[in-house]
């Protein structure tokens, strides 16, 4: 059998809340909330007819995205799903040129073009979101044997949801990165369905990151709604794709607070799931751990959170307030 261990580098950091709130948790805290808020901007925008074509929401799965990007840089690689827009954030994106994307604006990230499935910023090392499950796997692959390559250090991050690991680009890709060694984590966001499917009914295993097992790698599952040990375990295996150990399996066990897309009221959910997960909501942990550690007093945490939802409301309105693309601009970037 291989040894699907992870080599852990020596660190003084908490691995979970329950171990401590380390001293950057004002930071962390603040960049789940300019998610949570610029997600619940979007719902509103979508509702008033703002927003071209469908969009998926990320409230609840904040720690995940802010979690594994806190562990990367910006001369890594991170690609993520049509549900992506934390990750693109959480990688350094402006709230106010990602709005502009989803409004199809002329200043938008991909200049009003990709809209809100295909939300990218090269800048930031944030490769793009993809509508087609699983189809961001094989491109991070791609990153991470240019960087084995090219001997840059850097590494590919993958997000992915639940369903995406039983489509062929999930096996495809975690075998190539497998074989060749190649400096890549794949994230699972285990929000336990698949679009209206719960997972026990398309896939054959409760622990997902059992099937790194079949690789010879790593599979590690962390609690997704606890964002420092999101982090530790992601960084955990981004050192070890540095150091060309391979790549790593994270499972993060996790729950989309709104339905599939904006279309979907999720009435498929058995009474009483939703609201057992928003008393575990990632923010509220933080909230409450920066609370009860007397790091910071309730007035702080109110004042942190006006702070942000001015940011976000100021991005969306400068958003709002800039040009449509010109009708020329439709042939331009069409081909490489």
């Amino acid at each position: 059998m291989p040894d699907i261990s992870i080599d852990r580098p020596v660190t003084d950091e908490p691995r979970s809340l329950a171990d401590g709130v380390p001293g950057d948790a004002r930071e962390l805290l603040r960049a789940m909330l300019r998610i949570r808020y610029f997600e619940d901007m979007v719902r509103d925008m979508f509702t008033r007819g703002l927003v071209r074509g469908s969009t998926h929401l990320c409230q609840g799965q904040e720690a995940v995205s802010v979690g594994v990007c806190q562990a990367l840089t910006a001369a890594d690689a991170m690609t993520c799903t049509y549900r992506g827009h934390g990750a693109v954030l959480a990688m350094g994106a402006a709230p106010d040129r990602s709005f502009g994307e989803l409004l199809g604006k002329a200043d938008g990230l991909c200049r009003g073009k990709g809209g809100s499935m295909h939300l990218t910023d090269t800048s930031v090392g944030a490769y793009g979101s993809n509508a087609i499950v699983g189809a961001n796997l094989p491109i991070a692959v791609g990153h991470a044997l240019a960087a084995q390559y090219l001997g840059t250090g850097t590494v590919a991050a993958a997000f992915l949801g639940d369903g995406a690991t039983n489509i062929g680009a999930f096996h495809e890709s975690l075998n190539l990165a497998a074989i060749w060694k190649l400096p890549a984590i794949f994230v699972i966001e285990n929000n336990h369905y698949g679009e209206y499917s719960p997972l026990a009914a398309t896939t054959p295993i409760e622990r997902l990151a059992d099937r790194a097992a079949s690789y010879g790698i790593p599979g590690v599952y962390v609690d997704g709604n606890d964002v420092v040990a999101v982090r530790a375990v992601a960084k955990d295996a981004v050192a070890r794709a540095r150091e060309g150990k391979g790549p790593t399996l994270i499972e993060a066990d996790t729950y989309r607070q709104q339905g599939h897309s904006r279309s979907d009221p999720a009435t498929y959910r058995p009474p009483g799931e939703l609201e057992a997960w928003l008393q575990r909501d990632p923010i509220t942990r933080m909230e409450q751990a920066l609370l009860s550690a007397g790091h910071v007093p309730a007035g702080e945490l109110e004042l942190i959170r006006e702070e942000e939802r001015r940011e976000i409301s100021a991005a969306a309105e400068r958003a709002m307030n800039w040009p449509d693309p010109s009708p020329e601009a439709r042939f331009e970037e069409v081909y490489a």
